[in-house]
């Protein structure tokens, strides 16, 4: 098709539900003028943002969707989408600019679907967080690009092997039962990431995203932790040994809910290889060491699964509409499944909010914690649970929930404060007791031989 037919395009797929955006390849200035322009078409719930600068300077930008941009509201989840981590992987990149664009102008048409989920939901949207890689990539095309060619940031770096490896800790922690969740981060990590790693690391610390996927090529599958196996301490990295999660059925629903959304991930079959159901655990494919979606579940309380979107690492031109038909019913779908399991606020007798509060579901060994105002969100699956928050300085209380299929149940604490006793006051009138009967019962010639 001409290059100078695919605006015409675009509009008449606009009509129908598609999005307006050419179908072509975004170098970084036009990303930049694409995410601007979305942003003035739909100003009232938009906001741009960026997290930090690549190498290069280039800057990360973040596209937010919100009924109140840049406000987190209370008892509403944070989602994001992050793309092009690898550099000459670029269908992510063009489709999250391509949901961008969709879900501004179907918002404008009062899609109620798109309506409530951007009411209900503050959205993120990254397309590129390697845009330094992408250029190396993109000078080659399509038709020359090397299966490496742009792969790494511009120091060479693979930025999915840059994060803090907290699976190595956590595997070491649950031998001796340590913490299971928000593992802490090793003294010198800032000196060993990267300028993009550190800050998707500054941003994921700042907002309480809840759910997450970072969209990758080179196969068609949906993956989720964990990446690393637990034996590629002691053996080679391409060791495939199944290593799930505490919440492993929860995140093949999630895995799942993208690929059977997807027009032909969940049939298994693609680019030669065979995933039942179109997902895999990452470990069970091949281990993987200081990856971020492991990252995201051991530091912070986000669910984060990796999408591989592609065979063709780079697609041409003339592919990316055929993609984008197949991926957006499922880029959606996977957003809404941020709404479920369970969520509330945990405050104090003052209806103050306690931020930190370590809320724990019995029977999975992996915790969450509120967020600043108070308010948290747990992803469950379907079924009845008891859970229990917990902070410094109060009594932990435990309730029993039933969570349904459809939106999560709404599950408040009020924690009230510990009795605080004051020991050092009767230790004190102890020994002053213990004096008076030393002097009562010890002979004087006895006291005078110990003073001796």
């Amino acid at each position: 098709m001409a290059r100078w037919l695919r605006p015409l395009v675009g509009a008449l797929l606009l009509l129908e539900g598609a999005a307006a955006l050419s179908f072509l390849h975004h170098r970084y200035e036009e990303l930049v003028q694409a995410l601007f322009r979305v942003q003035s078409q739909c100003p009232y719930v938009t906001r741009i943002y960026s997290i930090g600068r690549s190498v290069e300077g280039r800057h990360l930008y973040v596209l937010e969707f919100s009924d109140y941009p840049g406000i987190h509201e209370p008892l509403e989840p944070e989602f994001k989408y992050v793309g092009n981590m690898h550099g000459n992987e670029v269908l992510g990149r063009e489709l999250l600019l391509q949901l961008s664009e969709f879900l501004c102008e179907e918002y404008r048409r009062g899609n109620e679907r798109i309506t409530r989920l951007i009411h209900d939901t503050r959205i993120h949207i990254m397309p590129s967080m390697n845009p330094d890689g992408y250029e190396v990539a993109a000078k080659q095309g399509p038709d020359g690009n090397g299966y490496l060619t742009g792969r790494n940031n511009a120091n060479g770096v693979d930025l999915n092997r840059n994060f803090p490896d907290l699976n190595t800790l956590m595997y070491y922690s649950r031998e001796i039962s340590g913490p299971n969740h928000h593992i802490p981060l090793p003294d010198n990590w800032k000196s060993q990431v990267e300028p993009e790693t550190l800050a998707v690391i500054q941003w994921i610390s700042s907002y309480n995203f809840v759910l997450s996927a970072n969209l990758h090529g080179g196969a068609v599958v949906a993956n989720y932790p964990y990446d690393k196996s637990q034996d590629q301490r002691f053996r080679s990295h391409r060791r495939t040994v199944n290593t799930p999660t505490p919440d492993d059925k929860l995140f093949q629903k999630l895995a799942k809910t993208y690929s059977y959304a997807h027009s032909w991930m969940h049939r298994g079959w693609n680019c030669g290889d065979y995933f039942a159901d179109g997902i895999t655990n990452g470990a069970s494919w091949y281990s993987l060491s200081k990856g971020m979606q492991d990252f995201n579940y051991l530091y912070t309380n986000c669910f984060e699964i990796t999408l591989e979107l592609s065979c063709n690492k780079f697609p041409p031109e003339e592919d990316l509409e055929r993609q984008w038909m197949a991926n957006r019913e499922a880029l959606v779908a996977f957003i809404e499944e941020v709404h479920q399991g369970i969520k509330g606020m945990v405050s104090d007798e003052n209806n103050n909010g306690i931020a930190g509060a370590v809320i724990s579901v019995q029977g999975i060994s992996h915790d969450i914690t509120s967020g600043d105002m108070g308010d948290y969100f747990r992803l469950l699956l379907p079924g009845t649970y008891t859970v229990t928050a917990s902070a410094e300085g109060y009594q932990p209380l435990t309730v029993t929930t039933t969570v349904g299929p459809a939106a999560p149940s709404l599950v408040h604490f009020q924690l009230k404060q510990e009795v605080v006793r004051k020991p050092v006051e009767r230790k004190a009138s102890g020994t002053r007791m213990n004096k008076a009967l030393q002097k009562k019962v010890v002979p004087r010639a006895t006291r005078r031989g110990t003073q001796r």
